[in-house]
């Protein structure tokens, strides 16, 4: 069996060699990583049926290809799985159910995640997929739920009550109906497309409750198998919808764990081969139809967990226990189905001719095992044959068990050299009539292990365990059985090829020994504990009489039979023959007389002659006879035939011994073929011996065991004196230590005292050094200080300029602006004036209209005078006391001219004094206004701290002036008033002093407060170069230090 570790490889193969065809287990794969072996939990075939997957519980899921002998790991999800399935419709993706709740399905070959479906709240036991591909079924305890693996969406949703509980919901093959399982034992059936209830399977009443746990259905869909806590098998037939069968398995299934149907190529999908799983790790395959056990798989030492069946039936892949994997062939496991078919003639002993045929025919019947028919309804075809009376007995000589004919077989056999390697067990077993005694071979294995062979691991040390267990069983069997066989030192090495060949039906093994041991070992026990001097002296005479010569040779050398006879007989030529050369030689023994044996011994003598008459030394040859040669065994056995034929009857062995006897059914015959007295004796001497050596040991236990209390004692002084001579010399040591430490200690504290010494150093210096940096450190602000001061005082500076500038710009704006207000002012006066002129005019000409008219009255001359000083008075506003003098001379008719007259002189006083109150107005805020600009000029001054002293420059600045008058015009009239008419004179403003003068324009000055800020200005610089000098001197101190 081969065994593949996967590891932590992400491929490689499956197998080295390819596993022999008659192999029921193809392969074992386990995963060990980092000294832990890691289980596999679930498998799933795809629709090849040649690949399947597999997941362990951290989550790696690996693909195996059969056929292709490969392995790969697909997809790593980190978390284990509870259930895996294939799509059928895109071959390539997978879905895997995880312990997180959700399904995921996945691309195998670019190991993509393709989608993630959530919506179960407990782990998902099982995933059906519909035939078509397209739809899915996840099943937990609490839900099942149906998905479009198109969209990867859920379509609908299976709840019931938590008391009910799901046991499995899955699609019937090739069918559009789906089944679900709850734990009331129910079933329903429901149409997948609608979800309508379609039919409901009765729950059965009589017998007891199964309490249905696993379930499965024929590949047509027609049938279904349930069984759960019980031996009890149910079969359902979906298409009446009734319960046809209940198949009831051995007793040691107490409940069963999974059901899965075979499936076959020619049966169309009605499986009849159901495999059952019990709850003791082995499952059973038997017929639904007859109930009879097929083959098993699995043991109680090697339990099986799970099993996934391939869609073609070729393959079945079984989840162990110990967490690996076992793949299985079922064409190997059924062996027995392939064996060839019965005969087809009944051979009748007795008979007549005149017989009549009703009174011939024979119902010929399968025995357990036969390959069963596919067909039911067809009948077997039965030839009658009558033989002849003289052939009866040769017939009854050949007749084998099986319907074989063992005179056909040997012509095979002489034509082919040996038996097919497929039906060679099955030859062999016909050949020595094996009886197949279960009872007694269990009651000799229920005597457990002979004492003879519980050390026979010592010393026949063998690899495998199972070999090793098969061989000590097979061995204490034969000892139960002949108590020689416990004495024999020799039978191992007769059993282990046969142990090797049958390792897996210990009972046949044993037969087969028994066999060999009753008919070819004849008279090999007459001279125990020696060798068979009565065989060896049979098989020294062939030898001398076909070949002197070689005899001769080996008598001279001092070799006896003993030596070049008996290593060839005591281990059956498995010394000095391969595996294939031993199967083809025992195929020869087996169809032969006993006698045959011996012959091939001589026969290998005769045919390795030449490298003989070389040999000289006993050492030579018993190298020769313990080790393989270069021998054809064809040959030999074509030189064991001739001896067979042309040895003379008087030395031929097969007068000596018997023909062949099978052993005897129902109970294995008595062997008593050795002189039991010398056994007898040995038995009784090695009993005595074993007595004494129980008493010996158990003395010696006690002595040891004295010996022991006295060595404890002894040890216990020993090492109470050593305990204290070590705490003496611990205690010195740590005396030592510590004088030791106080020196060190010592020293430590000079050291550290310079260490601190240094160190102070070390900090003044880095605080000198520190200090110089920060002086350093502030001479560098404070010059960059400086320096943004002089570019602050600079930009201040400009700014301050710039504001002046528009300031003055400004001023001279609003100095424009009054000087336009001014003169708009006065064209409104001019123009009130002329318009009031105007008036008067045209009112004095009114007069003048009427003094004509009085003075045709009174008079021209007087009238005219009299007007003209009236219009004198009118146009002169300051002279009204004479003008009114005058009007009051007038003639009485003349009041409201005087009325008029005085209310023009009221005009004119109130626009006189409104234009005064205007021009000083402007004149203070124009002061004003410089008076500001003068004051921020002052403050920024007095801001500037390094200004040079060329900026002291003071100036004066001239603004244009503008002068006001006004001009009254008055026509003197010395005839009737003495007054002169006003001259308003034109008055010089200046900001700085309002003293009149005689010219005609307003000067503006800056000279106010500027000797004050000169004064200022010379202190800050100095006190700004007072502060560099001491700055420089302090650098100069601190780079000399």
């Amino acid at each position: 069996m081969e065994v593949t570790d996967v590891g932590n490889k992400e491929e490689g193969k499956l197998w080295c060699r390819k596993p022999a065809p008659g192999k029921g287990v193809l392969l074992t794969v386990v995963r060990n990583a980092h000294q832990t072996k890691i289980r596999f939990l679930h498998a799933a075939f795809d629709t090849t049926g040649e690949s399947f997957l597999a997941g362990d519980h951290h989550g790696n899921i690996y693909a195996f290809d059969i056929s292709r002998n490969r392995f790969r790991l697909v997809q790593k999800t980190g978390q284990a799985c509870t259930a895996l399935a294939f799509c059928l419709r895109r071959t390539t993706e997978f879905l895997v159910a995880l312990v997180d709740n959700t399904v995921k399905c996945f691309d195998k070959d670019t190991k993509q995640l393709i989608s993630c479906m959530r919506g179960h709240e407990g782990a998902v036991s099982s995933i059906s997929i519909h035939s078509s591909g397209r739809y899915a079924i996840t099943t937990s305890s609490d839900t099942a739920q149906l998905w479009d693996l198109d969209t990867f969406q859920r379509e609908r949703k299976l709840n019931v009550q938590q008391s009910v509980g799901i046991q499995k919901v899955f699609f019937l093959p090739h069918r559009n109906t789906i089944l679900s399982c709850f734990n009331d034992d129910s079933i329903f059936a429901w149409e997948s497309g609608t979800l309508v209830c379609k039919y409901q399977l009765p729950v059965p009443d009589c017998g007891p409750r199964i309490f249905y746990k696993t379930f499965a259905v024929t590949g047509d869909g027609k049938t279904l198998a349930a069984g759960g806590r019980s031996n009890l098998l149910h079969l359902w037939c979906l298409e009446p919808k009734e319960l046809v069968n209940v198949i009831q398995m051995p007793a040691q299934v107490r409940a069963v764990r999974q059901l899965e149907f075979l499936p076959d190529s020619f049966d169309e999908g009605a499986s009849q081969t159901l495999g059952v799983l019990g709850q003791d790790g082995v499952m059973h395959f038997i017929n639904i139809h007859t109930s009879k056990l097929l083959f098993h798989i699995g043991s109680h030492s090697n339990a099986i967990t799970g099993v996934t069946v391939s869609p073609t039936g070729r393959h079945v892949v079984a989840i162990l226990d110990n967490g690996g994997i076992s793949v299985y062939s079922v064409q190997s496991l059924t062996q027995e189905l392939n064996k060839p078919p019965l005969p087809q003639l009944v051979v009748i002993p007795g008979g007549t001719a005149n017989q009549e045929p009703s009174n011939l025919k024979a119902k010929v019947q399968s025995e357990a095992g036969q390959r069963q028919t596919k067909n039911k309804g067809r009948a077997k075809r039965v030839q009658i044959h009558t033989p002849s009376a003289g052939s009866t007995v040769e017939d009854k000589e050949n007749q084998l068990p099986g319907g074989l004919n063992k005179k056909r077989l040997v012509a095979l056999l002489k034509t082919f050299g040996e038996y097919p390697a497929k039906y060679r067990m099955f030859v062999w077993r016909s050949l020595l009539y094996l009886p197949e005694n279960y009872a007694a071979y269990s009651s000799l294995t229920d005597k457990g292990l002979h004492s003879a062979y519980l050390t026979l691991h010592e010393k026949y040390p063998i690899k495998s365990q199972k070999l090793q267990r098969g061989l000590q069983r097979v061995l204490s069997a034969s000892a139960h059985w002949a108590a020689i066989f416990g004495e024999v030192e020799y039978l191992p090495l007769i059993t282990f090829p046969f142990v090797k060949l049958f390792q897996n039906n210990p009972m046949v093994c044993f037969e087969v020994v028994a066999t060999v041991l009753v008919n070819w070992c004849q008279h090999w026990f007459e001279f125990f504990p020696n060798p068979p001097l009565n065989v060896l002296s049979m098989a020294e005479n062939i030898l001398a009489h076909h070949d002197k010569e070689l005899l001769q040779h080996l008598v001279d050398c001092g070799i006896t039979s003993q030596l070049y006879l008996w290593p060839l007989l005591e281990t059956l030529f498995s010394e000095v023959l391969t595996r294939d050369e031993w199967l083809r030689l025992f195929d020869n023994v087996f169809s032969n007389h006993p006698s045959f044996l011996l012959m091939a011994c001589v026969a290998y003598l005769m045919c390795c002659r030449e490298p003989l008459l070389l040999c000289c030394q006993k050492q030579d040859f018993e190298y020769f006879f313990h080790h393989r040669n270069n021998l054809n065994t064809e040959d030999m056995i074509k030189e064991a035939y001739r001896l067979m034929n042309n040895t003379p009857d008087d030395i031929h062995p097969r007068t000596t011994l018997s023909d062949f006897t099978p052993l005897t059914k129902g109970q294995y015959p008595l062997f008593n073929k050795y002189p039991e007295f010398i056994v007898e004796y040995q038995n009784r001497e090695k009993e005595k011996i074993r007595q004494e050596e129980m008493e010996y040991l158990q003395e010696r236990q006690e002595v040891s065991m004295l010996r022991a209390d006295l060595m404890q004692r002894q040890a216990e002084d020993d090492a109470y004196f050593a305990q204290q001579a070590l705490l003496q010399k611990a205690e010195e040591q740590r005396r030592n230590i510590l004088a030791q430490e106080e020196a060190k200690l010592t020293q430590q504290r000079k050291k550290l005292t310079a260490m601190k010494r240094e160190l102070k150093l070390n900090e003044l210096q880095l605080l000198d050094a520190n200090k110089k940096r920060l002086l350093k450190h502030q001479q560098d602000h404070h010059v960059s200080q400086i320096q943004k001061l002089d570019q602050e005082i600079r930009r201040k500076m400009d700014l301050r300029e710039q504001e002046t500038a528009a300031a003055l710009q400004d001023l001279e704006m609003k100095q424009m602006e009054l000087e336009i207000q001014r003169r708009q002012l006065q064209q409104q006066l001019c123009k009130e004036q002329f318009r009031i002129e105007r008036q008067v005019e045209e009112e004095a000409q009114l007069l003048m209209k009427s003094a004509k008219k009085e003075e045709q009255l009174q008079g021209a001359d007087a009238n005219k005078k009299a007007l003209g000083g009236f219009l004198a008075e009118a146009c002169q506003p300051g002279s009204d006391s004479s003008w009114q003098r005058d009007v009051a001379k007038g003639p009485p008719h003349l009041d409201w001219l005087q009325r008029k007259r005085e209310r023009l002189a009221v005009f004119d006083r109130r626009a006189l004094a409104e234009g005064d109150r205007l021009t000083d107005t402007w004149r203070d805020t124009a002061g004003r206004e410089w008076d500001e600009v003068v004051n921020d000029r002052a403050h920024l001054m007095e801001q500037q701290q390094s200004r040079p002293a060329t900026h002291t420059t003071r100036g004066v600045i001239y603004r244009p002036s503008f002068t006001t008058s006004r001009t009254e015009t008055a026509d003197a009239k010395p005839a009737n008033s003495g007054a002169t008419p006003k001259q308003a004179g034109s008055n010089t403003v200046c900001l700085n002093a309002s003293s009149p003068a005689a010219s005609t324009s307003t000067i503006f000055s800056l000279d106010r407060g500027r000797a004050h800020l000169d004064s200022k200005e010379r202190q800050l610089i100095k006190d700004i170069r007072d502060l560099r000098q001491r700055l420089v001197t302090r650098a100069k101190e601190g780079s000399v230090a």
